[in-house]
């Protein structure tokens, strides 16, 4: 048999061997390998193995298992018994293959002839294809219809029928066999018999005209009025190059035939290349469609698919199956009558076959199929081709695959997270944004599957997402698609706005708003009237984002309607997943999320009640990637979700006065932990937003419907995190004296949980010292300070410098005036005042065994003051030649910074030196003849004044976003020195050892610190917004705050040697003193 040769799917076959195989005539050896009948069905296994070689270049050897073999040079080693024996055969064949090409045309046009002539009868005896008619065997027809079997399945009485009548029969309530009136255990149809099914074929391929059911299936019988009278519609693109000869009919009668008959596979192929040429410039579409749409001409495109390695002949097949299959549903049925020609198919794309997936698309196979053939790579590498390098089809590969990929995603129920995440790590989620703008609207809604699926895997993607996608077709299309698709479009929408910038969702929102050709929000409020309410929680969160871009205070429809579903969905007992969804969506409302999506109202809460590690804690789990504290990127970004806040907090409890806190005090006594947790921060989040919205009435209804349950919490609740978030919402209420009034007749219940809660949050404190005013004795234990005096001295400026002695207080000025006071109980007394300096007195400094005042100025100079009966006269004068800060004396010299780099030590004998000039010294303190140096890039020295050496203790930081991190303060007590600054690292004030220059501790403060005083066992910390916070030094806990104004920052600290008393300078011109009570 010739090696040239390929079996097409009905040919004859022997029924005894079941058309697995037939007896070879040429071979008689025992090493002969005998072929099949026909072809078999590769299976899709054999796609995985190595690449196809080229029929062209390679001898076909037939296997006994797997079919055709294409053997190369290297493998043509046969015994010369073979060789001998095939000798005669190769040279018969040789001769029949110089004149292949007329035998091909006699042979097909023979063919063609009788199929489009079935009244013609052919005479000759010796022409292969002349034909009788027969009576077809009995066990060929169904004896329902009385005709040929098309699908023939047998029943487990072992009757035969065609699957369409006995389907009719057993619909219509029978269940038994209509032959032997058996009782049928199952229902249910088995498979098609192919073996008979194929037996048919066989006697089909010997009687082709023999039964009307084979005339109906003649593939040319369409073709005997030719008449090209219709005008062609726009015609596929060419997969080949255009034939220089003109397709007739006649040509596409023998091609066909060729399809159907040949045995040779390159015939076959040149049949295809043939049709593919005519279907190009044919202008009788519709004939065309029907005459190629026969099953005899499918199975032949199919047995081309399953046998050819040509490239270009495989792109041609797949190109007329999808027309085909685009036109004529009954191709569809056709091709999926066998499980492995899906699989074929699905094989042939695996290897890059890109064009396959349109057909596969036509076909929609299970997604069980989809899944074990394991598509999804393929399909991705699909879509990362461009369409260009394609060709063109009835449908666009791209979106061929985006449709199947969604319905892998929608349907799949496992590996799903593997597929999306190598959309997003492969990029080709570039690729997927672009369907979002496709013509078709089920592109557009698969994609927009697609991209929600990588946002819910990766929120992270949000923000490439954001940045690319046009969202104008998407929102095209919610005017024309159905209620499930509007829901997923909204969701994606919605999801759309979690980006961790107030900014970028902001536009995301204007986007959307003003994107359409119609009104968004009218649609909107339209779909919320009558969708479900599981999805209603959605739908009025984007609504009511969209209404509060117009304006905030001015109600509004959308704005009622969307306030009035969430606050039903809220209060619905009845259903705990749409009450937890509801909550979710309103802590969403916020604004506030992390690179990843996730909302931070918690973390941001705790942050706000002064719990830094759980603030700390959940901001690291989130990977937030926030600006530095402080940059001007951050503070827009701050002020602009700042000022969303208020707008959603103000439409949220002004919705008729404050129901929503109805709502919430029934969630947080829910049994269902997540739905309290998320009523907790949210009813939090309400109630410290009250306290900075202008009070409209609603604060009262606040403390009525949740300061009971804020207390039980407090009180009860087993995580610090839940306690302080009460606490935080309970300080909220105290700003009214009212709500103070009313949390001090439950101050028994929460004492216990502030003095726990006072280690880890300066809040507690606040809130213990505003109950401890005479409310309850058993607070005494505390560090709590009291103002004892105030003078405002702005007519001399800045208080700039304090410093106390020997119950005096020494001011420097802005103006150069220096004031000496005695404090008497409650009253500030002046002893005198001084104006020996020209510029401000930026520094003092006691000489303590001569009882000296020294002073330095801006002026130039330093002063020497004896102190006498409480006044003081100036004893010396010194010019430095430049400014003077940070001062400090001993008995043989003085230390300063100057206006430029490094400091100076100048000995009261004349002689002069500069220390450290290549750092801007902020800060500066002697100890025991060495110097602490304070810079500003954060940096610490140590300098020896006896040996002239320094040792670096911290190395300081580069710029934070071009900003310098300086260290304002350094104090040296007890061996550890600290250095007060700028909030970095979570900390505010780090402390080091001065032995082995280690770093010991810090105090994690977030303030910014300007000034700092150090007693026996408290850190007092001035910062620039006019707070003061008080520290253990042992523990480096917080101790308490000292509000000391609220537009001034605080310029100086001293404390007196007991701790007794505070002093404390501000930038408006006060002069305060706090006593310890």
């Amino acid at each position: 048999m010739d090696s040239n040769i390929f079996y097409p799917i009905w040919a004859e076959a022997d029924p005894s061997v079941e058309f697995f195989s037939r007896q070879n005539s040429r071979l008689q050896t025992n090493n002969t390998r005998v072929p099949p009948a026909y072809p078999q069905r590769v299976s899709p296994e054999f796609f995985a193995g190595p690449p196809f070689r080229d029929y062209r270049t390679a001898e076909v050897k037939w296997g006994p298992d797997n079919g055709p073999t294409y053997l190369s040079e290297d493998n043509l080693e046969c015994s010369s018994s073979e060789i001998d024996l095939d000798v005669e055969e190769r040279k018969t064949n040789r001769k029949v293959l110089e004149t292949n090409s007329q035998q091909l045309q006699r042979h097909a046009q023979g063919s063609a002839e009788r199929i489009c002539n079935p009244s013609m009868q052919m005479t000759d005896s010796s022409n292969t294809f002349s034909v009788s008619k027969q009576i077809p065997p009995k066990e060929f027809v169904c004896p329902i219809t009385s005709n040929l079997f098309d699908d023939p399945v047998t029943l487990e009485t072992g009757q035969t029928y065609e699957r369409r009548a006995i389907q009719e029969w057993l619909d219509r309530g029978n269940s038994t066999c209509p032959i032997t009136r058996q009782k049928l255990q199952s229902t249910q149809l088995p498979k098609t018999n192919y073996v008979l099914k194929r037996l048919i074929a066989s006697w089909l391929e010997e009687n082709p005209y023999s039964t009307p059911s084979r005339l109906e299936d003649s593939p040319g019988e369409n073709f005997r009025d030719s008449s090209m009278s219709q005008s062609p519609s726009s015609p596929p693109s060419a997969v080949t190059q255009p034939s220089n000869i003109d397709v007739s009919s006649t040509d596409i009668r023998l091609a066909i035939s060729c399809l159907c008959t040949s045995e040779f596979l390159d015939e076959s192929e040149k049949a295809v290349l043939q049709i593919e040429t005519f279907w190009r410039n044919a202008s009788l579409e519709t004939e065309i469609t029907a005459v190629l749409s026969k099953p005899a001409v499918i199975n032949g495109f199919v047995e081309i698919l399953f046998n050819s390695v040509d490239p270009n002949v495989l792109k041609v097949t797949i190109f007329l199956l999808s027309e085909l299959a685009s036109r004529d549903k009954f191709v569809i049925q056709t091709l999926n009558r066998v499980d492995s020609d899906v699989k074929c198919m699905i094989a042939l794309f695996k290897k890059g076959l890109i064009e396959a997936i349109v057909l596969i698309f036509l076909l929609n196979p299970l997604l069980e199929t989809l899944i074990e053939m394991d598509i999804a790579n393929a399909i991705l590498m699909a879509i990362a081709k461009k369409d260009d390098e394609l060709i063109k089809m009835c449908m666009s590969p791209m979106t061929a695959s985006i449709l199947i990929l969604w319905k892998i995603l929608q349907e799949g129920n496992s590996g799903l997270s593997n597929i999306v995440r190598s959309i997003i790590s492969d990029r080709v989620l570039d690729r997927i944004l672009l369907s979002l703008e496709a013509e078709m609207v089920e592109e557009r809604i698969a994609a927009t599957g697609i991209v929600l699926k990588c946002m819910g895997e990766d929120g992270r993607s949000r923000k490439l997402i954001a940045e690319r996608v046009q969202l104008a077709p998407v929102l095209e299309s919610f005017a024309i698609v159905n209620d499930m698709e509007r829901f997923q479009i909204i969701c994606f929408l919605f999801e759309l706005t979690k980006l961790s910038r107030r900014l970028s969702n902001e536009k995301v929102l204007q986007a959307i708003k003003g994107g359409g050709a119609f009104s968004m929000m009218h649609s909107l409020l339209i779909y919320l009237q009558t969708t479900p309410m599981e999805q209603s929680p959605v739908v009025a969160g984007l609504l009511l984002q969209l209404d509060l871009l117009v304006e905030p205070r001015k109600m509004s429809i959308y704005r009622e309607e969307a306030v009035d579903t969430l606050i039903t969905c809220l209060k619905n007992v009845d259903f705990p997943s749409i009450q937890l969804r509801t909550a979710e969506t309103i802590l969403a409302l916020l604004g506030r999320f992390s690179s990843s999506g996730r909302p931070l109202a918690r973390a941001l809460l705790l942050k706000h009640a002064g719990i830094r590690k759980g603030y700390r804690a959940l901001m690291e789990t989130e990977q937030t990637g926030q600006a530095p504290e402080g940059s001007e990127h951050n503070l827009e970004e701050e002020k602009a979700a700042e000022a969303w806040e208020r707008k959603m907090a103000f439409a949220l409890v002004s919705h008729e006065f404050g129901l929503l806190f109805e709502a919430l005090s029934d969630g947080l006594k829910s049994r269902n932990l997540e739905l309290s947790s998320s009523c907790l921060v949210l009813a939090t989040w309400l109630s410290y937003m009250l306290s900075l919205l202008p009070d409209t009435g609603v604060r009262g209804a606040a403390r009525v419907c949740l300061m009971k349950q804020f207390i039980t919490i407090l009180k009860s609740a087993r995580h610090t995190d839940e306690k302080a978030l009460s606490m935080l919402a309970l300080r909220s209420f105290m700003h009214d004296q009212e709500g103070l009034f009313n949390l001090t007749l439950y101050i028994k219940d929460i004492l216990k949980t502030l003095r726990e809660l006072k280690k880890s949050s300066i809040l507690a404190y606040e809130m213990l010292k505003l109950l401890s005013d005479g409310h309850d004795s058993s607070i005494k234990d505390m560090w709590v300070y009291k103002e004892l005096m105030q003078v405002d001295c702005s007519t001399n400026g800045e208080v700039v410098s304090v410093i106390c002695f020997k119950n005096m207080i020494f001011s420097g000025h802005l103006d150069g005036m220096i004031k000496v006071w005695k404090g008497d109980e409650n009253l500030l007394s002046l002893l005198q005042e001084t104006h020996e300096h020209s510029k401000a007195v930026t520094t003092l400094a006691i000489l303590k065994p001569s009882d000296k005042l020294y002073s330095g100025a801006l002026d130039k100079t330093i002063r020497a003051w004896a102190i006498l009966d409480g006044k003081i006269h100036c004893t010396e004068f010194f010019d430095m030649k430049d400014s003077v800060r940070n001062l400090s004396v001993t008995n043989t010299f003085a230390c300063f910074t100057p206006q430029n780099s490094g400091l100076k030590v100048l000995s009261w004998n004349g002689g002069s030196k500069t220390f450290n000039s290549g750092k801007n010294v902020k800060s500066l303190v002697l100890v025991q003849g060495k110097l602490y140096c304070g810079c500003n890039d954060s940096s610490i020295q140590e300098i020896d004044l006896a040996t002239e050496t320094s040792v670096t203790i911290h190395p300081g930081k580069k710029k934070l976003l071009g900003k310098e991190t300086p260290i304002y303060a350094v104090q040296v007590r007890d061996g550890l020195i600290f250095s007060a600054g700028m909030f970095v690292d979570g900390v505010a004030v780090k402390i080091w050892s001065t032995s082995d220059y280690s770093l010991v501790g810090s105090i994690q403060s977030s303030i910014e610190v300007r000034a700092m005083a150090i007693s026996k066992e408290l850190i007092y910390l001035g910062s620039k917004t006019g707070t003061l916070e008080i520290w253990s030094k042992e523990k480096h806990t917080a101790v308490g705050a000292l509000q000391i104004g609220t537009n001034c920052r605080v310029q100086c600290i001293d404390v007196d040697e007991e701790g007794e008393m505070l002093v404390i300078g501000t930038s408006d011109g006060r002069l305060q003193v706090w006593g310890l009570t």
